[in-house]
C-alpha cells in the first residue's frame, strides 16, 4: 500500500490510519436479479488485484457468493461484504492508493432487507443494469431505495456482448422510468458480438480490447473512428452542458467557449453526482472483462468519501425532538449503526457495525443506545465474504465485523459512554406470507425454537410468531423462496429437521371511516380496585402511512404517566383486527378524553381501557380487509403473449402494460400475491419454458366481498363470533 502523503491527512483522521479517509469509498453494487451484479464483483476483486483467480457465479465459485444455497442456485441471497484497493490512474485522485469497501446485494425482491440496511450504511453506489433488458422491476426497487437513503450512484449498463444489447435504449429506460438525470461518460464501440471497446468522452479517445485478450486486461488507445466522431461529438456536448450546470465556474468557461481541461471536466462530474442530481452511466461486459477497469477509477472519481456524505442524523437519549448529527472524526468518541448480524459456525454471532465517528479498538466497550447496556468487543474484524481477517482498531468511516456483543438488533445505535445521539435505523418492509413450521420429533423441538430465533435476529424481515389457538409455531417473510431458503438452513446450519404447512396470505385490515370508541376497565374485588378511562377518536389515513398517534388531552382528565400505556393498549389491540383477526394499518388514533381515579388507576388499567377504545372505534369504522397485490412482469416470445395475459386475467390480475422489443413481449400487471403461488411452473408450462418472470410487493387493496367469507372462516385468527 502506498504511503498518504501527511498533506493529504485532513484534521478527521488518525496519523496511524494505512488510508487517509477523503481515499476511502463505501459502496454497493445494487440492481435486480441477473443482472450481473456478483459478476462485476467478482471482476472489480479480480482486477484490484483482491483475488488471482475470477470465480464464475453459473459454476458456483463466485467468491462473495459463498453459501452453499447461493452457489448451487447461482443467485446471491444475503450481502457480502470485502474490501480492496485501487490505484486509479488518471483524475484528481492519480496514483493514490485507494481503499474500497464493496458490499455486494442481492437481486432478488424476497431479500430486499440486505439491500435496505446496505445502503442505509454506505456511500455510494454502482447500479448495474442489463443492456438487453433496461430497467426492470427490482431495478425500481434499489432505485427508490438509494433515493430514500440519499445514496449517490454510478449506472453500469453490463451485457453489451449479449444479443439484443442497446445501450442508449438502457439509458433512456433510466431517465424515463426511473427519472434518473443519466449520462453517458463512456460510449460502447459495437454491441453483442461486435462489442470491442469503448469512446471516452472526456478524453475523446476510443479504447480497444483486444480480440484475443481474455482477461480485459491490455486495450489499445486510438483516435475515435469515423463513423462514431459525430455521434461522440454530440454526447461530450450534452455531458458538458449538463455538467455546466452544478460547476460555475465551468458554466463560465463553458459559454465564453474557452479551453476546459480534462480535470476541470472530471471534477464537475464528481461535484454533479454527489449532488445527487446526475448520474454517470459506463457500457460494458462483466463476463468477457470489458469496462471493469473504467469502472473503478470511475468508483474513485465520482463517488463521495464518507467526509462527502451528509451528516448522518439522530436524536437526543434524553429528547426524542431535539435532533443531533455525528460527522467522521477519529478523535471523537465511537459513534456507529449495527446494521447486520449473522450466526457464523466457526464464532458464533458476527455483528455488521459502520463506524461513524471515533476510533474503535479491540477490547473496548460500546453501550447499546436502546438497551442501556455495556457491551465489550472482544474481537475486531474485517469481512472478506465469509473470510475474516482479525484487526486491533478501526476509524470514522469504516465497516467492520464485531465479536462479543450480546443484546442487539439491526439499526442499534451502539457508540462510547457519553455520546447522547441515537441514529435514525433503517426501515423494512412487513412480511406478505406466512406458513406454520413443525419440528420432525420432539429432539428437535428445542433445537427448533432456537434456531429460528437466531434467524429471526439476522432478517428483519423474517419473523415468528405462535398461534394462540393452535399453538403452531408461526414464520411468516417476504416470498416462497424466503421461507424455502430459511427452511432449508435449519436443515444444513442447525441440523433441524421440520416440516411446513401451505403458504398463507398476511392480510391487513383497515377502516373506511372516522369513528368514536370509548374504553373503560373498572374492576372491584375487595381492596384496591382497578379503573381506566380513554375516548378516542379514530381516523382513516391514506395507503401506506400506516400508524400515527395524537395525545389531545386537555386539563389532566388523563394523568401524563397513564397516556403512553393507553397507547400501548391501542397499538396491542391494532395487531388484531376485528374481520378477521389480521394487523390493523394506514389509521390515526386522536386520545380526546378519559377519567381516572385516584387511588385504584393504574398503567394496567389505562392499557386496557385502550384495548377497549380500540375494538369499540374499530366496530364502527367500517373496517375492510386488505390483500398484498403484487407487481408482476412477465418476459415471453410474442406468440405466447396471448396465453400469458388470459392466465393473468384469470388470476384476477390487472394488465397495466405490454411492451414488444426484439420479438420479446413485456407484460406489466397487477395480481394478488393468493393468485401467484406455483406461478412459476404455470409460466413456463404455457411458454414452453421460454418465459421468464419476476415478482415484487407493490401494495394492499380491498378483497373481494365474494372472497371475504372464505378467507374469514379458514383464519385461525379470526375473533370468535357470538
Amino acid at each position: 500500500m502506498s504511503k498518504i502523503d501527511s498533506k493529504n491527512i485532513s484534521p478527521a483522521n488518525s496519523p496511524d490510519r494505512a488510508v487517509a479517509l477523503e481515499f476511502q469509498r463505501n459502496i454497493g453494487i445494487v440492481a435486480h436479479i441477473d443482472a450481473g451484479k456478483t459478476t462485476v464483483t467478482e471482476r472489480i476483486l479480480y482486477y484490484s488485484g483482491k483475488i488471482h483467480k475470477i470465480g464464475e457465479v453459473h459454476e458456483g465459485a463466485a467468491t462473495t457468493d459463498w453459501m452453499e444455497q447461493e452457489r448451487e442456485r447461482g443467485i446471491t441471497i444475503t450481502s457480502a461484504a470485502i474490501t480492496t484497493e485501487w490505484v486509479t490512474k488518471r483524475g484528481p485522485y492519480e496514483g493514490i492508493d485507494h481503499k474500497i469497501n464493496i458490499i455486494d446485494t442481492p437481486g432478488h425482491v424476497d431479500f430486499t432487507a440486505e439491500v435496505e440496511r446496505s445502503l442505509k450504511v454506505l456511500d455510494g453506489a454502482v447500479a448495474v443494469f442489463c443492456a438487453v433488458a433496461g430497467v426492470q422491476p427490482q431495478s425500481e426497487t434499489v432505485w427508490r431505495q438509494m433515493n430514500k437513503y440519499g445514496v449517490p450512484r454510478i449506472c453500469f449498463i453490463n451485457k453489451m456482448d449479449r444479443t439484443g444489447a442497446d445501450f442508449l435504449n438502457a439509458v433512456d429506460d433510466i431517465r424515463e422510468k426511473l427519472g434518473g438525470n443519466a449520462h453517458p461518460i463512456y460510449l460502447p464501440i459495437g454491441a453483442e458480438d461486435k462489442f470491442r471497446g469503448l469512446i471516452d468522452l472526456i478524453r475523446m479517445q476510443a479504447h480497444y480490447y483486444g480480440a484475443d485478450d481474455t482477461t480485459g486486461s491490455t486495450f489499445s488507445t486510438e483516435d475515435i473512428p469515423e463513423e462514431y466522431l459525430e455521434q461522440a461529438e454530440e454526447y461530450r456536448e450534452s455531458l458538458l452542458e449538463d455538467i455546466a450546470a452544478f460547476d460555475d465556474d465551468l458554466a463560465e468557461k463553458y459559454l465564453e467557449g474557452e479551453e476546459i481541461t480534462d480535470q476541470e471536466f472530471m471534477t464537475g462530474i464528481r461535484r454533479a453526482t454527489l449532488s445527487h442530481h446526475f448520474i454517470p452511466v459506463i457500457p460494458g461486459s462483466a463476463f468477457k472483462n470489458k469496462g471493469i477497469q473504467k469502472l473503478l477509477n470511475s468508483i474513485i472519481n465520482y463517488l463521495p468519501s464518507p467526509l462527502e456524505i451528509t451528516a448522518q442524523q439522530g436524536h437526543s437519549m434524553e429528547d426524542e425532538t431535539e435532533l443531533l448529527e455525528v460527522v467522521p472524526n477519529d478523535s471523537e468518541k465511537v459513534v456507529g449503526l449495527a446494521f447486520k448480524l449473522f450466526t457464523d459456525p466457526f464464532v458464533g454471532k458476527l455483528l455488521f457495525y459502520r463506524i461513524y465517528s471515533g476510533t474503535l479498538r479491540k477490547g473496548s466497550t460500546l453501550y447499546n443506545a436502546r438497551t442501556g447496556r455495556a457491551e465489550r468487543v472482544s474481537r475486531l474484524m474485517v469481512m472478506h465474504a465469509d473470510r475474516r481477517e482479525d484487526i486491533a482498531c478501526a476509524y470514522s468511516g469504516d465497516i467492520v465485523a464485531i465479536i462479543g456483543i450480546k443484546n442487539v438488533r439491526t439499526g442499534d445505535t451502539l457508540a462510547e459512554k457519553g455520546s447522547e445521539i441515537i441514529l435514525e435505523p433503517p426501515t423494512f418492509p412487513e412480511p406478505v406470507i406466512s406458513m406454520n413450521v413443525e419440528p420432525a420429533s420432539k429432539a428437535d423441538q428445542e433445537k427448533l425454537s432456537i434456531a429460528l430465533q437466531r434467524l429471526a435476529e439476522e432478517d428483519p424481515t423474517f419473523v415468528v410468531s405462535s398461534d394462540e389457538e393452535t399453538g403452531q409455531t408461526i414464520i411468516a417473510g417476504m416470498g416462497e423462496l424466503h421461507l424455502d431458503i430459511i427452511r432449508d438452513r435449519l436443515l444444513r446450519e442447525f441440523k433441524v429437521e421440520a416440516s411446513v404447512g401451505k403458504p398463507q396470505i398476511a392480510y391487513r385490515e383497515s377502516i373506511t371511516h372516522p369513528a368514536d370508541g370509548k374504553g373503560k376497565f373498572v374492576r372491584q374485588s375487595g381492596g384496591r380496585g382497578q379503573y381506566g378511562h380513554a375516548e378516542i377518536k379514530m381516523e382513516p389515513l391514506a395507503p401506506g402511512k400506516g400508524y400515527e398517534f395524537k395525545n389531545e388531552i386537555v386539563g389532566g382528565v388523563i394523568p401524563k404517566e397513564y397516556v403512553k400505556p393507553t397507547e400501548e393498549g391501542i397499538k396491542e389491540a391494532s395487531r388484531n383486527g376485528t374481520i378477521a383477526g389480521f394487523p390493523v394499518v394506514d389509521f390515526k388514533i386522536r386520545l380526546v378524553f378519559g377519567s381516572f381515579h385516584e387511588v385504584d388507576s393504574s398503567e394496567m388499567a389505562f392499557k386496557m381501557a385502550g384495548i377497549f377504545a380500540f375494538r369499540d372505534a374499530m366496530a364502527k369504522a367500517k373496517p375492510v380487509l386488505l390483500e398484498p397485490l403484487m407487481k408482476v412482469e412477465v418476459e415471453t416470445p410474442e406468440e405466447f403473449q396471448g396465453d400469458i395475459v388470459g392466465d393473468i386475467n384469470r388470476r384476477r390480475g390487472v394488465i397495466q402494460g405490454i411492451e414488444t422489443k426484439n420479438h420479446l413481449t413485456k407484460i406489466t400487471a397487477g395480481v394478488p400475491l393468493e393468485q401467484m403461488f406455483g406461478y412459476s411452473t404455470d409460466v413456463r408450462s404455457l411458454s414452453k419454458g421460454r418465459a421468464s418472470y419476476s415478482m415484487e410487493p407493490s401494495h394492499f387493496e380491498p378483497v373481494p366481498n365474494n372472497m371475504l367469507e372464505d378467507i374469514v372462516k379458514t383464519s385461525s385468527r379470526a375473533p370468535a363470533r357470538a
